[in-house]
């Protein structure tokens, strides 16, 4: 059998390392697909793959119709949203993700831009800290979990709001839980965001959720853009000058927006939270492992697709 590494965006060599050790530990054929210029060169590569393992390459019907060996792709990383599971289901492909690999790492990067907002971008002009703050945790999963730890270390009063998350998790990390959206965004003076992209998040968080927040509070957001209602949003931040806006995605507005509200928003050039070289390891081999024991022993415990 061939596991297939299709990656526009490299893993780390040392990743690439461990990856091969594991497949071809295996008994399984390993091959590379890097920084390929061309959906072609995919639909090529994969054409005899019994294994996929991507980042944030696409995986459509065009690429699950040429690999007609596939059985499984792994999405190194939490977030999915760039396969098309529908698709992987007709085509009888197992999708799974790698969760809690790169929490971390992105958690890491909240606090990175907390206190760059907090610090009024760094321009110089006296901010605030975040010891005694409240941060509200919108999503209670590893990445908001790591966020609860992290905001700890911080001394700051933290809840979460997560209908999928039972109270007793949550409580079990130290952390109140919040059953009501709105009282999320009006108790708290810093709001993570760690909602997946579905049918019932997209543009779910816009002006009716963020004029709740308080005086001089801070959005974070290091999900998906597809998240927020950005015409919402910049009608927010238009009539309330004191709140800001920092995402790990670039929004559709992201021009108007930064000429708009300069100094109370930024956005990352690309999407960097998990871009660590820890965070880049320990996704790719997990995605090795969870493919050799899918393709081995049948093993689905992350599959995401129905």
């Amino acid at each position: 059998m061939k596991v297939l590494v299709a990656t526009e965006k490299p893993f780390a060599a040392v990743a690439v390392d461990g990856i091969r050790e594991v497949i071809e530990g295996a008994g399984y054929e390993l091959e590379l697909l890097e920084k390929y210029s061309s959906k072609a060169d995919l639909l090529a590569a994969v054409a005899d793959a019994d294994g996929l393992i991507i980042r944030s390459d696409v995986v459509d019907k065009e690429v699950l119709d040429a690999a007609k060996q596939l059985k499984i792709v792994v999405r190194a990383g939490a977030g999915y949203d760039n396969v098309d599971l529908k698709e992987a289901t007709a085509h009888n492909v197992v999708v799974e993700n790698t969760p809690g690999q790169n929490s971390n790492a992105v958690a890491e990067l909240v606090f990175g831009m907390a206190v760059m907002a907090a610090r009024n971008m760094y321009n110089g002009t006296s901010g605030t800290e975040l010891k005694d703050k409240a941060i509200g945790i919108h999503a209670f999963g590893q990445v908001g979990r790591n966020v609860a730890r992290i905001a700890k270390g911080f001394g700051m009063e933290v809840s979460a709001l997560d209908p999928y998350c039972p109270d007793e998790v949550i409580v079990e990390a130290g952390v109140k839980p919040v059953h009501d959206l709105k009282q999320l965004y009006r108790d708290n003076k810093i709001v993570s965001l760690h909602i997946p992209a579905t049918d019932e998040t997209r543009r779910s968080v816009g002006y009716d959720l963020v004029t709740l927040m308080p005086k001089n509070g801070i959005l974070v957001n290091t999900a998906r853009k597809e998240v927020i209602d950005e015409p919402g949003l910049i009608k927010a931040l238009e009539e309330r000058p004191d709140l800001k806006y920092v995402a790990d995605i670039k929004p559709d507005a992201a021009d108007e927006m930064s000429e708009k509200f300069a100094g109370r928003v930024f956005f990352t050039p690309k999407k960097m939270g998990a871009q660590t070289a820890e965070a880049n390891i320990n996704a790719g081999i997990a995605a090795a492992r969870q493919t050799v024991a899918y393709l081995r022993d049948g093993i689905d415990k992350f599959k995401v697709n129905k």
